[in-house]
Formats: C-alpha cells, sequence, structure tokens
C-alpha cells in the first residue's frame, strides 16, 4: 500500500471523493495512489496542501513504486 493510500484511508474517504475534494479526476487519483502515474507539481502541491503534510512526504509517496 502506497503512503497516498495510507494518508487516503486514514481519511476515512474514497478515491472518488478525495479526488473531488483536490479537484482531479478519481481515475488520477486511482494512478497516483498505485504508483502506476506521478503527479505534476501543481497536483502534488493540492495533495500536500489537502492532507497538511510536508512536501517530502507527498515527494516521497509519489514515487514509492519507481525507486
Amino acid at each position: 500500500m502506497t503512503e497516498l493510500a495510507v494518508l487516503r484511508k486514514k481519511t476515512g474517504l474514497t478515491q472518488k471523493q478525495i479526488a473531488n475534494q483536490i479537484g482531479i479526476s478519481p481515475k488520477a487519483w486511482q494512478s497516483y495512489e498505485t504508483g502506476f502515474r506521478t503527479p505534476k507539481p501543481a497536483v502534488m502541491q493540492k495533495i500536500e496542501d489537502y492532507f497538511d503534510v510536508p512536501k517530502e512526504i507527498i515527494f516521497a509517496a509519489a514515487f514509492n513504486y519507481k525507486m
């Protein structure tokens, strides 16, 4: 499970709900959460702001499967 999945599950929200809250498509969120795609810097900032975590955590989470 990626760090993005852990963060989302702590909120109790679905992938679709988180995506809507952040302003991205559910498919985009799913691809970030599974490590299939890496969010662009602007999206990383939205995720960082939403979860109120340091950018290093989001950056590491985004590249979890690409290391």
